[in-house]
């Protein structure tokens, strides 16, 4: 296949930033201090980042949706509300097969390919589909729609050419279950209606329903069963406490218990006061992974601060994002809520702010705009994240040998190239 060397390029390795030049095909092949040419003997297209960042692509661990979808529809047809579509759609792609080269043999338009193209166009190479507090009944659906989506772009990527892969768009490399488990109390825009107690046997039945594709579920340690839930779900996945008026104790307990994780941190907690440092003091004094919206709302630039002084390269930056984001101001709905985009915040009508409507790439250039620096920043939305779900000791990154999933950006953070798999997507 086509091989590519992008020269004089800030490059973000594991330890930060190196000045130099890239290779690769399918994986990366040669990483340089030097803009030495191209030392292959086949084909080469030579590009000048022109001391811009080329970086891992990007990884949203937590986002609901963009561009008028929302995973938690379970709609994998024409974008309309799961009580619009028949039982049938959630399931009608399960045992799709394609015989042939046929681009529009594929459901394209369908929300979620559209939504993985806007991600894409993001610098997220892939993400975790993350659905909301729902009722039993959405919840499986929506799990066996993301599953048949997953199954459909795997399908298309093997049977069509590679001139049009980037109709996928970015890979969904699993399930973000943020509900039900979660406090009435710290429930934030997730419907009070639905939320449950921790159930093991249930999350083990939704993780069969998606295909076995849930690693991170957030749960609110304090609720009773929490830690019995923890202690037989962390080996399938990373368990995360969040949505919780869980007291230091009690969330320090649930991490050594078996959680790993903070969804959110400051967002749908208590406060990390002198005296009651809550779920935020335990993360910080066991050096606990934590998410991060860096929207300029949800936080405060000066926390922003505070936090990657504190958490380090265990910060990770997601976008939260909901339908509204890449569309205009106007009434939306969020697991059977109405929110209203205005001016890039989001809220339901009592004012609580129910999500974003950034991109991660724009949580990037908002971090770095607060005083964090670029390597920093992009650490956060794509090695820590990575981490934190799969393992430290999981491939990722620009390291030979890897997968050329990589996203280029300018000296502005403005992206300028996508590739995965060493293809150009964009």
């Amino acid at each position: 296949m086509k091989r590519f060397f992008i020269k004089n390029a800030s490059l973000l390795l594991p330890c930060g930033l190196q000045t130099g030049s890239i290779e690769f095909d399918s994986t990366i092949t040669a990483l340089r201090r030097s803009n030495d040419s191209c030392a292959s003997d086949c084909e080469c297209e030579t590009l000048d980042a022109h001391g811009g960042f080329v970086v891992p692509g990007l990884f949203d661990i937590h986002t609901h949706g963009a561009c008028g979808a929302d995973f938690s529809d379970a709609d994998f047809s024409d974008g309309s509300a799961l009580n619009d579509i028949h039982e049938c759609n959630v399931h009608e792609y399960s045992n799709y097969k394609c015989n042939e080269f046929d681009a529009d043999s594929f459901p394209l338009n369908s929300p979620l390919f559209r939504l993985s193209r806007y991600y894409l166009s993001q610098g997220v190479t892939s993400f975790l589909a993350t659905t909301m507090t729902l009722c039993a009944e959405e919840l499986f659906a929506a799990m066996h729609s993301i599953d048949a989506f997953c199954r459909m772009r795997t399908e298309f990527i093997k049977r069509t050419p590679k001139r049009l892969h980037h109709l996928a768009g970015a890979k969904c490399i699993g399930i973000n279950l943020e509900g039900p488990f979660l406090s009435s109390s710290k429930r934030g825009s997730q419907a009070e209606c639905n939320l449950l107690s921790p159930d093991a046997a249930l999350f083990h039945q939704l993780n069969a329903a998606s295909g076995g594709r849930i690693k991170l579920v957030t749960v609110a340690p304090e609720l009773p069963g929490a830690f019995e839930f923890i202690r037989s779900v962390s080996g399938c996945c990373t368990v995360s406490e969040g949505h919780s008026a869980a007291d230091y104790n009690t969330a320090i307990a649930a991490f050594r218990a078996g959680a790993s994780h903070v969804t959110h941190i400051f967002n749908g907690m208590n406060d990390c006061l002198h005296r009651s440092p809550g779920i935020a003091g335990a993360a910080a004094d066991l050096g606990i992974p934590v998410e991060l919206i860096c929207d300029g709302l949800h936080v405060h630039p000066a926390v922003v601060r505070g936090v990657f002084r504190v958490f380090g390269k265990k910060t990770c930056l997601i976008s939260d994002s909901l339908r509204g984001a890449g569309m205009p101001d106007g009434r939306y709905s969020l697991g059977g809520q109405e929110f209203v985009l205005s001016n890039g915040c989001a809220a339901l009508a009592d004012g609580t702010l129910a999500g974003s409507a950034i991109s991660l790439a724009d949580a990037v250039r908002n971090a770095v705009s607060f005083g964090i620096s670029p390597s920093d920043a992009f650490f956060a939305a794509s090695y820590a994240p990575f981490a934190s779900v799969f393992g430290d000791s999981a491939p990722f990154g620009l390291e030979c040998g890897r997968a050329a999933d990589l996203a280029v950006f300018d000296a502005n953070l403005n992206l300028k190239a996508v590739f995965m798999d060493g293809e150009r997507m964009l």
